[in-house]
This record gives C-alpha cells, sequence and structure tokens, in this order.
C-alpha cells in the first residue's frame, strides 16, 4: 500500500498509483461528507480544481475544510478502510469501530450475498508473529463453536500485507453500551441476557475453550434481544499445556472482571474463571458499578484478590436476595467456592427468573449450618461434665472427708461468734 503522504498524488507514472491515489480521493472525500465537514457540492469543486502538484487533502485544508489536525485523523481511518477493500471476495460498506489491536468493517460477502463484520489486524502488527498468531488462534478458537449466542466464525487469512478474519454481522449494540445509556439493567432483563451467555459458555466449555475474557462490551445484542458472546482473542484450551506453560504468571484479561486465578498467572483455568467474569458482567448490570474500583488496572486487581465484594443487593435495594446471591457466588474469590458449572448458574438463574430461591447459592444453608453448630455448643455448655476415671482421686472427694470440713468451719465460725460476745 502507498504511503498515505503521496495520497492523491497524480506523480505516480504507473496505472496502479493513478488508481491508488482515485482510492484514496473516493474515501477521504466519503468521509469528510459523512462527517460533516464538507457537503457532496464543495468535496466535488475541490475535486475538479485538482492540479497534478495538488491532492484533495491538501485542497481540503486550504479550503478551510479541515484543519491539519482533523486531516491526519481521516488519513487514519483511510488507510484502515482501503486495507479492508483489499480483501479479494468481499466489498467494504463502511467502519464499525477500532481498538487497539485491530480495525473492524462492516462488509458485503459477494459469494454468498451477505453482510458480515471483517476484522482486520493493523499494518503496524503485520510483522509481529505474537500478535499473528493471537490473531489466527482467536479465529480458530471461533470456528470450534457453533452456538446461537456465539458469534460465528467464517473466514481467517491474508490478503496481501493485512490478516484478516470473518464473522457474523450483529446489527445492535452491546452490554456496556445499555448500561452506559440507561446506568443499569432490571433484575428480569439482566437475567435474560446472563442465562444467554451462561448457555453460551457451557457451550465453549463442552468444547474445551475458556474465553478469558467476558465482559460488557463482548456480548452483542440483536435488534430482537439475543445476545451474542463475541472476541475470542484471549480464549485458550482447558488442556493447552503449552500455552499455560508460555503464559505463566501473566494476568490476560480485563481488570474489571478478570478472576483471581487470572491475576494470579495460574497456569491451570477452569470454567470457574469465565463464571467468576460472567458473575462480575453481571454485578455491573444490576448494580450500574463494576464489582470493584480503583485508581489504576494494578489497583483494581488487587482488590479482585484482597478486598471483600458488597452484595449486589446492597448497592442496589432493588433487587432480590436471590440474584445477589447467585452473584456473590458465582464472585467467590476461591474457585472451589464457586459454582462447579455453567449447568449448575443456569439452574439457579431459571430458578430465579420463575420466582423461586436458587438451589445452590442459598445463603440459608450456610445460617442453618450456623445454627446446628451453636445449638451443639449449647448443649454441650449444659451437660454434666464427665468424670476421668483414669486420674487418681483426691482425698478430700470421700464423704467422711467432707464431713470433716464441714464440721471444722462450723465450729471455727462458733468459737469466733463465743469470742466476740465475751469480749463485748
Amino acid at each position: 500500500m502507498p504511503d498515505e503522504s503521496h495520497a492523491g498524488d497524480s506523480k505516480g507514472d504507473s496505472a496502479g498509483g493513478s488508481r491508488s491515489g482515485a482510492s484514496v480521493d473516493t474515501v477521504l472525500g466519503r468521509l469528510v461528507v459523512e462527517q460533516g465537514l464538507a457537503t457532496h457540492n464543495e468535496v466535488d469543486d475541490c475535486l475538479k480544481s485538482k492540479t497534478p502538484e495538488d491532492s484533495l487533502a491538501s485542497l481540503l485544508v486550504k479550503g478551510s475544510f479541515v484543519t491539519p489536525s482533523q486531516l491526519e485523523r481521516l488519513k487514519r481511518v483511510v488507510e484502515a478502510e482501503r486495507s479492508g477493500q483489499q480483501i479479494p471476495g468481499f466489498r467494504i460498506l463502511g467502519k464499525l469501530g477500532a481498538g487497539a489491536m485491530a480495525t473492524v468493517f462492516k462488509g458485503k460477502q459477494l459469494s454468498l450475498d451477505r453482510t458480515v463484520a471483517i476484522k482486520v489486524l493493523p499494518r503496524k502488527f503485520s510483522s509481529n508473529a505474537e500478535f499473528i498468531e493471537r490473531f489466527y488462534a482467536e479465529g480458530r478458537a471461533a470456528a470450534q463453536l457453533n452456538h446461537p449466542n456465539i458469534v460465528q466464525a467464517y473466514d481467517v487469512g491474508k490478503a496481501g500485507e493485512f490478516h484478516y478474519f470473518v464473522m457474523e454481522f450483529v446489527e445492535g449494540s452491546t452490554v456496556y453500551e445499555q448500561i452506559v445509556r440507561a446506568k443499569r439493567y432490571s433484575e428480569a432483563d439482566a437475567i435474560n441476557i446472563a442465562i444467554q451467555m451462561a448457555e453460551a459458555l457451557e457451550h465453549a466449555h463442552s468444547k474445551g475453550l475458556i474465553h478469558r475474557d467476558v465482559k460488557p462490551k463482548n456480548i452483542m445484542l440483536t435488534r430482537s434481544g439475543i445476545a451474542k458472546l463475541a472476541d475470542m482473542g484471549l480464549a485458550r484450551g482447558i488442556s493447552d499445556k503449552e500455552a499455560a506453560e508460555q503464559e505463566a504468571g501473566k494476568a490476560y484479561g480485563t481488570p474489571y472482571y478478570i478472576s483471581p486465578e487470572q491475576i494470579r498467572g495460574e497456569r491451570v483455568l477452569t470454567p470457574a474463571a469465565d463464571i467468576y467474569s460472567l458473575g462480575a458482567t453481571l454485578y455491573h448490570m444490576v448494580t450500574g458499578n463494576v464489582p470493584f474500583d480503583g485508581k489504576n488496572p494494578s489497583d483494581v486487581m488487587h482488590k479482585h484478590l484482597k478486598t471483600a465484594l458488597i452484595p449486589p443487593d446492597h448497592v442496589n435495594p432493588k433487587l432480590s436476595a436471590g440474584i445477589s446471591q447467585i452473584i456473590e457466588m458465582m464472585m467467590a474469590k476461591d474457585p472451589r467456592e464457586r459454582y462447579t458449572s455453567c449447568a449448575d448458574v443456569l439452574t439457579d438463574l431459571r430458578s430465579v427468573r420463575a420466582g423461586d430461591r436458587p438451589i445452590f447459592a442459598r445463603s440459608e444453608v450456610v445460617a442453618a449450618d450456623l445454627s446446628t453448630l451453636a445449638a451443639e455448643a449449647e448443649s454441650a455448655s449444659i451437660t454434666e461434665i464427665p468424670i476421668d476415671r483414669f486420674r487418681t482421686p483426691s482425698p478430700w472427694s470421700h464423704p467422711l472427708a467432707q464431713v470433716f470440713v464441714y464440721l471444722l468451719i462450723v465450729s471455727v465460725i462458733a468459737n469466733a461468734v463465743l469470742l466476740i460476745l465475751y469480749l463485748s
């Protein structure tokens, strides 16, 4: 791909160079109009006044339609879009979003005439073996899964110097966007989404995969209300010992929702790690707050390890005791104290949705155990203490000795009384 500093430069001798310049001008012109920086007519006027020494970019700045800083931002978008346009068999329809690791486009798969999402690895990572391997690992992991609540993978490959991953296009929003918009979810709506995510994770776990990055931003919502788990970028095989050794001691995940065992970089991860993250996500959904906050990621992760969780119903008193108990069990710091599987999580979520109490997460069971212990302790305190028959008895324990002591005490008291009367 030609350097963008020469975008639109007609000095190039090759036909390819001219087509490249025209492509840049086309994308740049469209973006300027879409962002309201200029009208179609104003862009057309700039194009008509172009000379071999000019580019559309320079004319837009000269005409005060865009500032130099705006132009730099637009150039980055142009580069990202043109990288997507080089993928054979697909037509780019627009940009959906961009992050540090990838840019995602809305596209059309020409052979099947279907709308797709295309994730493209930025050019700056195209020579980084670790990033490339992780990018393809995401595609391989997603390809193993086939579930209505998981974003479906279609293809992964390389076109020129760009690596791409084609997946199901979900038209809608994310749970995170809904939290930002409405502050928090109703308990009923949150439970419905949590059930769908638990079903998705149950499927992934059955295929031997741990997601490791369950969070509100990775839960897509269709316009019909179906929730879909996205982004398998951190997924790891439960039995992948090689990956476990390579990642030992490193914390992979998102600080606000990461499990304690992921923070510690433990080699062995179980489905309990995803259950914790789903619990943290559910906590955020029903309270409007993340479970633990702090001044930096390290502070937040330290709280996941050491700070007691404020019960959700203490933050939002409208919540039922049942949903609060479920979340607290999902977010137990010790994996052994959490649900053993998503199947158990689903049992409790469905029970609370039906208006009943959870089966596994019931605080009264603990209370009953404590009451039993207290009753046993009280009973023991009023029971006659048994005699140790293996110890040599004291001579004062004999009845005659006790009578003698009693008479001696009475005699001393009587003599004391007589002496007082005599002296008076």
